[in-house]
């Protein structure tokens, strides 16, 4: 293949600093002052070591490398090049037997060439850094840009600066390390100003504006470094996670950006089975119900970036299912969607579905989840829909033939206080019963904690009060609860869906619990307010909530899976379910059962259930 101009223009460089350094070996060798003999045995020999270092500038391909650009990984092939390159040339010159030919040559005119060679790519590069930051500052980013400081170790603060060269928005003016022994160092031209709890003080002697949090997700002292930057009154950026790269958009990946509510719980990325995940789902029928909601939709966005040949989505809201099924289309147009408002309480409904698309995973996100709704006035809803529309499901998925059904519960289902948290262990006892008549589906319940800025959840709420000029509403000041992202809790219940076992209630590993009234401050905080211009009130608890949940009941005990962040939750004694009663009695409670009756018959079928 032909070579480009520039390619070959570099390689005659190359070979002119070869030649040159041959030369300059041999002056230093006679002290500069080379005798006549001497220069004609340098010119016997010279092209032995242009060819020797040219055929191994070419083998190794550092003829190819762009100078402006060269980095430690350019400048390693170099070296190695130019090892070969030392090697075949002493080899070559001792070849020819030429008579009092001054060995220590051999030895000088290689570092003069790692020299002559390395420094050109280093300049190379300097002058085009030159020309891209002309007139810039610190950092390499435009002096118009906003002047930020760099919040991290002075490896986390390398990376930064990398991803802020050339910025036009962004200028770093000082780094802010979290350990003492950096301060006074220097980076690039920058230097360790302060550490954190002094961050207020520098930003202002260094008119900063923004801070930069270069640590990564789940790093030591990450959520206080970030609360201590907000106290200082900075805006909070932090750089795009890694799988932001995998998005459509790929302006998601450039650049610094706001920090969000989940950068400040520090969850480490999830690592998932692609290769597994991949076999399960590419090119199969998937159905998820519930396909509507938080975490139904993030399901169905999942599946369709793993293949998916058709995926059934099935909910109840007209609304939900026409803003899944024009957001699919525009991400994913090679997706075959089909979308149904369908109510899973109807059995006929989802057989139908079921048997006229064949599904062979299907995915049951559908269930009311508010806890006070179902609490009072809605408690037979909570059973029609919890109970009886999971066992429809199940049992259709089972009649047709599905191989893995994965149904999503809840940490409050563990020793319930209320009528949904009960609703939902019950449900988690049908699907168990339910595996036990077909052994030919694996049946699967998924149990986690809060989900950030889903549907109902205290984050959107926090925001909608916060936008109002508040106050907050916290009910209790130790009320504490487990949280996670929605795409976590998607990933991770396509990830149990893989690895599950018939009749198995798999525990997500949620982290360290996080205390609501921390959250709402953290979200006044992300806001750009103070709590004192939005205050914070406590309403108290509302009927069947406490004070924290659990992921784990009192007889129960977990065994690791392959998979860190998941666990199976083991029970003493698997519970007996007669599944024709339990449908026996929904239906025959009629349309407004007494409160205290549905109490009743659920503690008489979840006995862990204690009603407050």
């Amino acid at each position: 293949m032909m070579r480009s101009r520039h390619t070959l223009a570099q390689l005659a460089l190359d070979l002119l600093l070869i030649g040159l350094a041959w030369w300059g070996a041999f002056w230093l060798r006679f002290n500069l002052d080379l005798p006549t003999d001497y220069a004609e045995l340098a010119w016997q020999a010279q092209a032995v070591p242009l060819a020797a270092y040219a055929l191994a500038l070419v083998a190794l391909r550092v003829d190819r490398h762009v100078w402006r650009y060269a980095s430690l990984s350019e400048l390693r092939q170099l070296a190695r090049a130019l090892a070969l390159g030392g090697a075949l040339a002493a080899a070559g010159v001792l070849m020819l037997r030429l008579p009092q030919f001054p060995r220590a040559v051999l030895l000088i005119h290689p570092l003069l060439v790692v020299v002559l060679l390395a420094g050109a790519r280093a300049l190379a590069r300097s002058l085009a850094e030159r020309d891209a930051g002309a007139g810039a500052g610190a950092g390499g980013a435009a002096p118009s840009g906003r002047r930020l400081l760099v919040v991290g170790t002075l490896q986390e603060a390398a990376e930064a600066l990398r991803a802020i060269k050339g910025s036009q928005h962004w200028r770093a003016v000082g780094i802010v390390s979290p350990l003492p022994q950096e301060v006074g160092r220097s980076l690039q031209g920058l230097t360790v100003v302060a550490t954190p709890d002094s961050l207020a003080e520098a930003a202002q002697d260094h008119g900063a504006q923004a801070a930069l949090v270069a640590s990564s997700p789940g790093a030591p002292q990450r959520r206080e470094v970030m609360l201590q930057a907000a106290d200082a009154g900075l805006t909070l950026l932090t750089l795009p996670r890694a799988d932001a790269w995998l998005q459509a958009d790929p302006s998601a990946a450039t650049g610094p950006r706001r920090v969000a509510l989940e950068d400040l719980l520090g969850r480490t990325p999830v690592q998932l089975d692609v290769a597994g995940l991949a076999e399960m789902i590419s090119g199969q029928t998937v159905l998820v119900t519930g396909a509507g909601g938080s975490i139904g939709s993030e399901l169905c966005r999942q599946i369709a970036r793993l293949g998916a040949a058709r995926l059934v989505c099935v909910d109840v809201s007209e609304y939900a299912i026409y803003a899944l099924e024009q957001e699919l289309r525009e991400a994913h147009p090679q997706l075959q969607g089909v979308y149904y408002t369908a109510n899973v309480r109807e059995a006929e409904r989802l057989r139908a579905i079921f048997q006229r698309h064949a599904p062979s995973v299907a995915f049951h996100a559908a269930a009311y989840k508010h806890v006070p709704l179902m609490e009072q006035l809605n408690e037979v809803e909570a059973l029609r829909t919890n109970v009886l529309g999971t066992l429809n499901a199940a049992r259709v998925a089972g009649e047709c033939g599905v191989r893995r059904f994965v149904m999503i519960s809840t940490d409050k289902a563990v020793n319930p206080t209320n009528i949904m948290g009960a609703s939902k262990r019950l449900a988690e006892l049908v699907v168990q019963a339910v595996a036990a008549e077909n052994m030919g589906t694996q049946y699967v319940s998924v149990r986690f904690g809060n989900v950030l800025g889903s549907s109902g959840s205290v984050v959107p709420l926090f925001t909608s009060q916060i936008a109002k000029g508040g106050p907050v509403t916290v009910t209790h000041p130790d009320i504490v609860r487990y949280f996670m992202t929605i795409p976590e809790a998607a990933q991770l219940v396509l990830q149990a869906g893989l690895m599950g076992s018939s009749g198995q209630i798999f525990v997500l590993d949620m982290g360290e619990p996080v205390k609501i009234l921390d959250l709402a401050r953290m979200i006044i905080r992300l806001s750009g307010k103070t709590e004192e211009e939005i205050p914070i009130t406590f309403s108290g608890l509302r009927p069947g909530e406490k004070l924290y949940e659990e992921l784990l009941a009192d007889d129960e005990t977990t065994e690791p899976t392959p998979h860190p962040k998941l666990r199976v939750a083991r029970v003493s004694g698997l519970q007996s379910l007669d599944l024709v009663a339990v449908q026996g009695w929904i239906d025959a409670a009629g349309p407004a059962p007494e409160a205290g009756a549905v109490r009743a018959w659920l503690m008489s079928r979840v006995p862990e259930y204690a009603a407050r």
